[in-house]
């Protein structure tokens, strides 16, 4: 998303009034350092005209990559799906 913006040469300052959001919000969005949600969303779909569906999902695959380079939480599903193999006959 901070790319396109930059493309389009709109500062983030003129597109968090655009989208009456939070401008450090958006900000923060932008560097990837909170979720892009449903609601923000639909506000790029208004003023960029960006799909929202296709925002939504390229978080959702973001977030997969993300939980999957986590070492510690690919070993509880390790341990969870073992004791579900047990389990099931």
């Amino acid at each position: 998303m901070k790319e396109e913006i930059e493309y389009r040469g709109i500062s983030q300052r003129k597109l968090a009034a655009q989208m009456n959001v939070d401008y450090s919000e958006l900000n923060q969005i932008l560097n990837s350092k909170r979720q892009v949600n449903t609601e923000y969303a639909l506000l790029f779909e208004a003023v960029l005209g960006i799909e929202a569906e296709m925002l939504i999902k390229m978080q959702a695959r973001y977030n997969m990559q993300m939980i999957r380079k986590d070492r510690t939480f690919l070993e509880r599903l390790a341990k969870i799906s073992n004791s579900a193999a047990m389990i099931v006959p």
